[in-house]
């Protein structure tokens, strides 16, 4: 386990090194499974410390060399100190945020204390990731920096409020982002995923997580904000 840690500035990256924020048991379990077998370092960070170690435990398993970053973007005080620790011992050449408060909601029926909490985790959690851990990747000019996104940013659906107010916003913020940072070599994508996520089909986490691993290493030709995931 990484330990947290205050305000320093920020190591060399490493471009072997990925940063898996909201590395749960689908998508995020996949994409470190995927950057593991391409030989990448891999730091997973998740709220649940139980799930966590399951999938520390299996790709440690298959030879990966692992370490572990208990945090909640819910709580960004912490949240903040905890990438603040990872960036000044070892800051990561790829950083993937895919935190996220799946459930299902009433705009009409959320308090206030529940909006915010959703925020934290759908859309400022990926601000501080970025604020925190990007300055290292620009100073070297060059990195990775993907944010997970779905189709209820382009289409949002009432019956998911907080998640599709969260997604259109955390879309917004992957754009300007990537307006910023391509100007220091810092490849900014969001990967929006036009489907349910489910296994044995079209949306298999594992097939979604073969886009997150050709992004990393996209000519910057080829950048853009959003890379749509449809299933073909």
């Amino acid at each position: 386990m990484i330990p947290t840690g205050g305000t320093s500035n920020a190591a060399a990256i490493d471009p072997k090194h990925v940063l898996i924020i909201g590395a749960g048991p689908g998508l995020g379990a996949a994409v470190a499974r995927r950057y593991a077998r391409g030989g990448f370092r891999i730091t997973l960070v998740a709220r649940h410390e139980e799930s966590l170690a399951a999938l520390a435990d299996e790709l440690r398993a298959s030879g990966a060399n692992v370490d572990t970053v208990l945090a909640d973007a819910a709580d960004q005080e912490s949240f903040r100190l905890r990438l603040q620790a990872i960036a000044q011992i070892d800051a990561p050449g790829i950083v993937v945020y895919n935190a996220a408060l799946i459930a299902r909601d009433s705009i009409l029926a959320t308090d206030a204390e529940y909006l915010m909490t959703a925020y934290n985790v759908d859309v400022l959690g990926a601000i501080t990731a970025a604020q925190v851990l990007t300055p290292a990747m620009a100073q070297a000019r060059t990195g990775t920096f993907l944010t997970t996104n779905s189709w209820l940013s382009h289409d949002p659906q009432p019956e998911h409020a907080t998640l599709s107010i969260g997604k259109t916003a955390l879309r917004a913020v992957t754009h300007l982002l990537h307006d910023e940072l391509a100007r220091q070599n810092v490849h900014v994508t969001g990967v929006t995923i036009a489907g349910d996520i489910a296994d044995g089909t079209a949306f298999a986490p594992e097939l979604i997580a073969e886009a997150y691993w050709r992004l990393h290493s996209q000519p910057a030709s080829e950048w853009s904000p959003e890379a749509v995931f449809d299933g073909n």
